[in-house]
């Protein structure tokens, strides 16, 4: 189900393509030009790479990015990997930008980009090999939706990888409804509760990794760039469109260093 709060979120997200491509001051020689700035989650390549290499990602695998946002790791996986991705956006916006910017790389026959729900994804039982997702799923409240079209998309013994925060002890109600008002997160599960929605969806061999600790550093390093951004802003308009974001990102980075929220990786079999 389309979320309004969601949808607004992404709409005033400090990273969109034309930040992407002011960074790099013009048009992208090739993908790899993008890739400093473009890879909207944490942990980078090198994230992008651990996922994939556990996902079996290589030459001819097709893969269902939900969720893709500006096609980041989309961009990443078809140039380096040889795969071919069908990129669900809900974002108009980002869905947008990710086809300009997949196209000035010479992406765009390699990746195509579908604005639509990640719930009802809209494609054949079986289509995919490998169904994606970076840090997207804590947006969506209806995971038994969610997890049930990636298992229908996916062929027999196809993968769902995917990495995503999750709920630790002290997480509290008034925790959940600040990340709701910050980032738009309407469900965040704990591990455990993540592995029982994984089995009621059909999905086997199911494998998780603490990723906590390595994503403290990253979000405070995170925050410190979305400063930075706040006061280019600042300097280039005059206004500070983003400093209700950086308000909550300093919220964001206690509740992790206080075990409140965690990160985890999660493969499983279709």
């Amino acid at each position: 189900m389309t979320d309004p709060h969601v949808i607004a979120f992404y709409d005033r997200h400090p990273i969109s393509a034309d930040q992407i491509l002011a960074k790099i001051g013009g048009a992208p020689s090739g993908a790899a030009d993008l890739w400093p700035h473009d890879q909207d989650h944490y942990g980078g390549l090198e994230a992008n790479a651990a996922l994939a290499q556990r996902a079996g990602i290589g030459p001819g695998t097709r893969v269902l990015d939900l969720c893709a946002g500006l096609c980041g790791p989309a961009r990443h996986n078809a140039a380096t990997l040889g795969c071919s991705v069908v990129a669900l956006e809900l974002n108009a916006q980002r869905a947008s930008g990710a086809r300009r910017l997949n196209a000035l790389v010479g992406l765009d026959r390699r990746i195509a980009v579908v604005q639509g729900d990640a719930t009802r994804p809209p494609f054949g039982d079986g289509a995919f090999d490998v169904v994606w997702s970076q840090e997207a799923f804590l947006h969506i409240a209806d995971k038994t939706g969610l997890l049930a079209g990636a298992r229908r998309v996916l062929k027999p013994g196809g993968r769902l990888a995917f990495t995503d925060w999750t709920a630790g002890p002290a997480l509290t109600d008034a925790d959940r409804r600040l990340m709701d008002e910050g980032i738009a997160a309407k469900a965040i599960h704990s591990p455990a509760e993540y592995e029982g929605l994984l089995t009621g969806a059909g999905f086997a061999e199911i494998r998780r990794e603490d990723l906590s600790a390595a994503w403290r550093s990253i979000l405070q390093e995170r925050l410190e760039m979305y400063r930075h951004l706040r006061d280019e802003a600042q300097r280039a308009t005059g206004a500070d469109p983003h400093a209700d974001y950086v308000r909550f990102y300093e919220r964001f980075v206690a509740l992790v260093a206080g075990g409140a929220l965690g990160g985890a990786r999660f493969v499983a079999v279709a």
